[in-house]
């Protein structure tokens, strides 16, 4: 058997094909050629897809060796839906396995001839024992999956834990802050209240002896009569013997010469 070198890659579907009893196809996939292994339970086939196959394969139709295989084992590792499987009679015990796609809106179909198993038994057993491989590896990983599932789950419950614990804190700190500002405005506010009233009474205290003054120098002053003489004998002294008009003192010097 060939061996270009690369690193194997396997896979077994249980195929459906059209027109047939169901098969299961395992698949040993290589960079540059595949090999095939197909039973029914009952019959095995084999296909063995040679390089110089698969290039010349490649060439018909225009496709890189890679990108063909790839093609190869993206469908027979697979069932797809939307394409149509066949596995009909060949002539001579062989079968003829197909399978459709489409490739830029046009439905292509690739078929390769299988021939019957030298031992369809141990084939048959292959296949089985890769089933079973597999069976069994998907089981460990299942297990492995649900136990890092269940380690997930517990450090998801500790963190929802600690983020609530953590929102009940900042929550609880939070409102200690408010009270405490609160606490600390409502003392500053009385305290500009104080100010405030103690500014007013200030202010009111500093107009009152001003609007007296005011209403003192607005009023007038009303003077009786008896006021006023008296005012103006304060005024005017009392007179005196030098006051007296010097006519006076004539006139009677005059009464005694008479």
């Amino acid at each position: 058997m060939e061996d270009d070198g690369s690193v194997p890659r396997h896979s077994c579907l249980k195929l459906e094909p059209r027109e047939s009893q169901p098969i299961f196809v395992k698949g040993t996939w290589f960079d540059s050629r595949f090999d095939l292994s197909i039973t029914d339970g009952l019959n095995a086939w084999v296909c063995h897809a040679s390089e110089d196959a698969v290039r010349d394969r490649a060439a018909q139709w225009d496709q890189p060796v890679s990108e063909y295989v790839s093609l190869a084992e993206r469908y027979l590792g697979f069932q797809h839906s939307d394409s149509v499987y066949g596995f009909t009679d060949a002539g001579d015990g062989h079968k003829r396995l197909s399978w459709t796609f489409e490739k830029e809106g046009t439905k292509l179909e690739w078929r390769w001839k299988c021939q019957p198993s030298p031992n369809s038994k141990e084939t048959t057993a292959a296949v089985l024992d890769f089933l079973m491989d597999a069976n069994v590896g998907l089981s460990e990983e299942v297990v492995r999956k649900t136990q890092s599932f269940e380690r997930l789950k517990v450090e998801a419950e500790k963190c929802l834990t600690q983020s609530e614990k953590i929102a009940n804190e900042k929550m609880e700190f939070e409102s200690a802050v408010y009270a405490k500002f609160l606490g600390v405005l409502n003392s500053k506010k009385a305290k500009l209240r104080e100010l405030r009233d103690k500014l007013s009474k200030q202010e009111a205290a500093g107009k009152l002896p001003q609007e007296e003054e005011e209403s003192t120098d607005k009023t007038e002053t009303y003077v009786s009569d008896d006021e006023n003489s008296e005012v103006e004998s304060l005024k005017d002294p009392p007179a005196t013997s030098k006051d007296i008009p010097s006519s006076r003192s004539r006139g009677r010097k005059r009464a005694l010469q008479k």
